[in-house]
């Protein structure tokens, strides 16, 4: 049986406390060992409310059992659950997550008037001809000629880039930054990207090779095209 002192621990940091609970034990037997320990801590009525960070490893909660632990920790204790952090996902967030990293790769030709849309990265073997338009919460790349729209983190990520082996788009956009048609000294440039240039506070166009020096993270890119 599981030594119950093992059940429940309490650490304190320079913010607060870390209350650990032990994941092999039952919800029960966690909240009574507890309920014992917040006893014998008994703060005074005057003193500060102190913030709590529950660890619950491998275990998962549901809102009904969130709501018990606030309730005890909170009721009569100068205490406050400021965050529940757990290694074990809900499968509805792991599979949204998996959603939005994963490569979309797509075989065709965005015509005048379509629009392409997708979750995560982009990548489209063809064109997006003038008056086309593609969309993705992650990046875009166009192994082919971009002459229309593209929007890149089309849900806030401004990490997120363009690239194209031909680049002369008519707008770029990247999460809620908007740049009009670039101006090209050339009908067009190869292996171009589009990026935020964030000292400059605008999406700039660079050379392909500037993204594994300004986006070391796009190596994940790779790796998810060779695993699947």
């Amino acid at each position: 049986m599981l030594d119950r002192k093992q059940m429940i621990t309490i650490k304190g940091t320079k913010d607060g406390l870390t209350l650990f609970i032990d994941d092999r034990c039952s919800f029960k037997e966690a909240m009574a060992e507890l309920e014992e320990k917040l006893t014998e801590l008994n703060p005074r009525p005057d003193e500060p409310v102190v913030s709590v960070i529950v660890k619950l490893g491998n275990r998962y909660i549901d809102g009904q059992q969130k709501e018990e632990l606030n309730r005890l920790i909170g009721e009569k204790n100068r205490f406050s659950i400021v965050a529940f952090e757990s290694d074990v996902v809900r499968r509805e967030d792991a599979l949204g997550w998996k959603e939005d990293s994963e490569v979309k790769a797509v075989n065709r030709i965005v015509r005048s008037g379509q629009v392409l849309e997708v979750t995560g990265d982009l990548l489209l073997i063809g064109d997006v001809n003038p008056g086309g338009r593609v969309v993705s919460t992650g990046n875009i790349f166009v192994m082919g000629s971009l002459r229309g729209i593209a929007h890149a983190g089309s849900k806030g990520d401004r990490n997120a880039v363009i690239a194209a082996a031909y680049m002369k788009p008519s707008q770029l956009r990247i999460a809620d930054y908007i740049s009009r048609a670039p101006d090209y000294e050339s009908d067009g440039v190869y292996m171009e990207c589009g990026l935020i240039d964030e000292a400059q506070d605008k999406i700039v166009i660079d050379r392909l090779q500037v993204l594994s020096h300004k986006r070391k993270d796009i190596s994940g890119f790779e790796r998810r095209m060779y695993n699947g």
